[in-house]
């Protein structure tokens, strides 16, 4: 595709627009409501929203993070989704430029925002965003592209097997679920997308963030211990994420040649 001057600039605008939408995605996902309508407002008042109080990261310093109409705080979540999805688009801009591994990574990234995030508050992951996810990304790879369809095919069945043969050990083991089936599903978009050979280090990678991560969520889950409960999705996605701009360095610094 032809080369764009100040496409990365345009790229970020549009992924902090996105942003907006994908925050709508998350919270009537969450709450049961139709994405459609009502038109935005307050989850809390009802108060319906201002042109300019739905101004991608601008609206939420402007308010000061409170909602006009009932003046309790706004969720950080949504100016963090927006600033997410906004650095998504400028990173892909920057690596990819105007391309097709641009398109097919921006939706493939936006439903992985919009399904970490659900993760984040209720430990789920969605199959209405997992499955089509799987398919769009095996189509958006070998047609748009170019990866070879053995190589998107194997990286879903490959990542999705291994991580049901994990979570069916951990259950013959310890006789509770460790892994849950959200992330097997999830696996099968996330493979297609990077391939069977990016799985290593895109695994590596989850685990290694997840890991991390943890201590934070057992030290504000003391009382839990090693039983506190953490969403793996994100971390997942993540990992895919790295692997998408990064791999190839990734790849020679935590598997160098022998």
């Amino acid at each position: 595709m032809p080369e764009i001057p100040f496409f990365p600039i345009g790229s970020l605008l549009l992924g902090l627009v996105l942003g907006s939408f994908y925050n709508v995605c998350i919270h009537r996902y969450l709450t049961g409501q139709s994405v459609v309508l009502p038109a935005s407002h307050c989850p809390r008042c009802g108060h319906g929203l201002a042109w300019w109080e739905n101004v991608p990261l601008v609206s939420y310093v402007l308010l000061r993070g409170r909602c006009r109409g009932c003046k309790k705080p706004i969720s950080p979540r949504y100016p963090l989704v927006e600033a997410v999805s906004g650095l998504w688009a400028l990173l892909l801009a920057v690596q990819f430029g105007l391309s097709w591994e641009w398109l097919v990574y921006m939706v493939a990234g936006g439903l992985l925002i919009v399904v970490s995030f659900i993760d984040f508050a209720e430990f789920i992951l969605p199959d209405v965003f997992t499955l089509p996810g799987a398919a769009v990304a095996f189509v958006g790879m070998t047609l748009l592209v170019g990866m070879p369809w053995q190589n998107s095919l194997l990286g879903a069945v490959i990542g999705a097997g291994f991580f049901w043969f994990l979570q069916q050990g951990y259950y013959l083991i310890r006789r509770v679920e460790g892994l849950g089936t959200g992330d097997i599903k999830l696996m099968l978009m996330l493979g297609a997308l990077v391939g069977w050979q990016g799985l290593p280090v895109m695994i590596f990678l989850a685990a290694f963030t997840a890991l991390a991560a943890s201590l934070g969520y057992m030290a504000k889950n003391a009382h839990q211990g090693m039983r506190t409960r953490i969403p793996f999705g994100p971390f997942l996605s993540l990992g895919a994420m790295l692997q998408i701009l990064y791999g190839h360095w990734l790849t020679g610094l935590l598997l160098p040649p022998a």
